[in-house]
């Protein structure tokens, strides 16, 4: 069996080199593992590294409370309790919890954060990964469903209302974590900025200093980090994530698994994607949680059902890349691809 777990920070979406260019610019570079990845948050002014070291503290507080791998998160909390009580919480993980449902709603189930069963039955990623049996998932597959999720907001509380049931924060947590380091940024008047949460997760904060725009090379998902990219995008303010079959994967007897599982069937989505990215205007509440979630949406639905949802919703777009090296984007996609590999030809 090939174990593969690339550094998604450093791999799926290249930061191009940026240049400072004058004092009252100056540029503020820092990094940090959270959230079990590589954060790299850049920012220009003079308050710029004040921002960046309580951003940092914005994201321990977040990771305390919605980790599945920390004992005492509020997470945790809500799993134990599953088919049993309502389990008070913060206020921020009944809104991320609630936001999910409604875009579990909106993608027909594409998207769904009771998955949580079947990531740990696969264990991708992890020293335990492996394919279960039929059997296995399909008694999995009984504890999946959004559906089964309860909030009482009056005293925000929730309840798993199946025994054996939990959810997964994985798939949206990280875009929320950027909807926040936006907050601080603006706090102290930051307004050029990049943030990079693990590279699947960017936003890009104003324009450079120079007034240019950002540069983001968007990764070969067939070949490893900094060995070539699909293309590259120029970006002013907004947000962008990635989802791939080559951020967490294993291969066994030929076939690729990864950690990007279907909720209807219990495996890693096959819907002939191999990665799609999102971009959200600045302008739409929660623009990074919303694109974190909805990278799934096309890669779990393929690209005939995943299109037509993205192109339901203001404001958002998408690009997708199949498996056959086809590059297709939504109606609303209109983010020039520079530079692009000639191993990718545009389907539209």
């Amino acid at each position: 069996m090939i174990k593969k777990i690339l550094a998604i920070g450093l791999s799926l979406l290249l930061i191009i080199p940026m240049v400072s260019c004058s004092k009252k610019d100056e540029k503020v570079d820092k990094y940090a593992t959270k959230m079990d990845t590589i954060m790299h948050l850049t920012a220009y002014g003079p308050n710029a590294s004040k921002a960046i070291d309580e951003a940092f503290k914005r994201v321990d507080e977040i990771e305390k409370i919605a980790s599945s791998s920390i004992e005492t998160s509020d997470v945790n909390k809500i799993n134990e309790a599953a088919g049993k009580e309502y389990v008070k919480v913060h206020p921020e993980i009944v809104k991320i919890i609630k936001t999910s449902i409604e875009y579990s709603k909106i993608s027909n189930g594409a998207f769904d954060i009771t998955v949580s069963p079947l990531i740990k039955l696969w264990g991708i990623g992890t020293d335990e990964e492996r394919v279960p049996a039929d059997s296995e998932i399909k008694d999995k597959l009984a504890l999946v469903g959004y559906k089964n999720i309860s909030i009482n907001e009056s005293d925000n509380s929730v309840k798993l209302m199946k025994a054996g049931m939990a959810i997964d924060l994985g798939g949206v947590a990280k875009g929320f974590t950027a909807d926040e380091i936006v907050k601080v940024f603006k706090k102290y008047g930051v307004n050029s900025a990049i943030i990079n949460l693990g590279g699947s997760s960017i936003y890009t904060l104003g324009v450079k200093p120079d007034k240019t725009l950002w540069s983001v090379a968007i990764q070969n998902p067939r070949k490893e980090k900094n060995e070539g990219n699909i293309g590259i995008v120029k970006l002013n303010q907004g947000a962008l994530s990635t989802s791939g079959d080559y951020q967490r994967f294993f291969i066994k007897d030929g076939k690729r698994y990864h950690h990007i599982l279907d909720p209807f069937t219990g495996y890693p989505a096959d819907a002939g994607v191999m990665s799609d990215t999102i971009r959200i205007d600045s302008n739409i509440p929660d623009c990074n949680m919303l694109a974190d979630i909805l990278t799934k949406v096309t890669f779990v639905s393929g690209v005939d059902k995943g299109m037509k949802i993205i192109d339901s919703i203001e404001g958002i777009s998408c690009m997708a890349v199949t498996t056959d090296f086809k590059i297709y984007k939504s109606s609303k996609w209109d983010t020039k691809i520079e530079e692009l590999s000639p191993d990718f030809k545009l389907a539209n």
